[in-house]
């Protein structure tokens, strides 16, 4: 089984949990198209060895394929210490807090995790495609003024410490940006598109 990690500074861990989040963009490795490519409807496609275009989708570059569980990563310490000793993990005698994945969940194994996703659809699209809904999908929420400012409806992401946004989209550039890089929105990249639910584990 795969890992996934979703961003922890801009909240988007706790979206997915919370089912606020059920879409993530993921920027398309560079080495993909060194190959012999073309666009197909919502797809990639690149050309073999025997001359065939094959889906990208059904390539390596896909790294979480449609109909596939995928464990949601977090450091041990996130998760509830009751819940790792009694339900979920067998350390064989070792204490999870020597653990590498106790603070970092880049080393925590996949199938320790307490949450999973399943991947329904995988489609491919530049970064700009992005709709106001699929940005609410991507954990943009809607939100409104308080007692320091008068009522207005803006959105927002968490850990946001600028102004809201008056669109989804704008919102959405802002995180992106922040997530991957000063500049990822204004270069539009191809992207793989993941929708995906969360589901029952333990």
């Amino acid at each position: 089984m795969k890992k996934i990690m979703f961003n922890d500074k801009y909240g988007l861990t706790q979206a997915v949990l919370e089912g606020r989040k059920t879409q993530t963009r993921r920027i398309i490795s560079k080495e993909f198209f060194s190959l012999v490519w073309d666009e197909r409807e919502d797809t990639l496609v690149y050309e073999n060895s025997d001359g065939d275009f094959i889906d990208i989708r059904k390539s390596k570059y896909c790294h979480y394929k449609e109909g596939k569980i995928v464990a949601i990563a977090r450091s041990y310490k996130d998760m509830s210490y009751g819940a790792l000793w009694d339900d979920c993990l067998e350390f064989e005698g070792v204490e999870p807090t020597k653990l590498a994945g106790w603070n970092n969940k880049m080393f925590v194994r996949a199938d320790y995790m307490l949450h999973r996703i399943r991947i329904n659809k995988v489609r491919i699209q530049r970064l700009q495609e992005i709709s106001d809904n699929d940005c609410i999908k991507e954990g943009i929420f809607e939100d409104s003024g308080d007692d320091k400012f008068p009522p207005s409806i803006f959105y927002d992401f968490e850990g946001n410490k600028d102004d809201g946004f008056d669109t989804p989209r704008e919102a959405y550039a802002a995180l992106i940006d922040k997530i991957s890089g000063k500049g990822t929105w204004e270069s539009n990249p191809y992207v793989w598109v993941y929708e995906f639910e969360l589901v029952k584990w333990v």
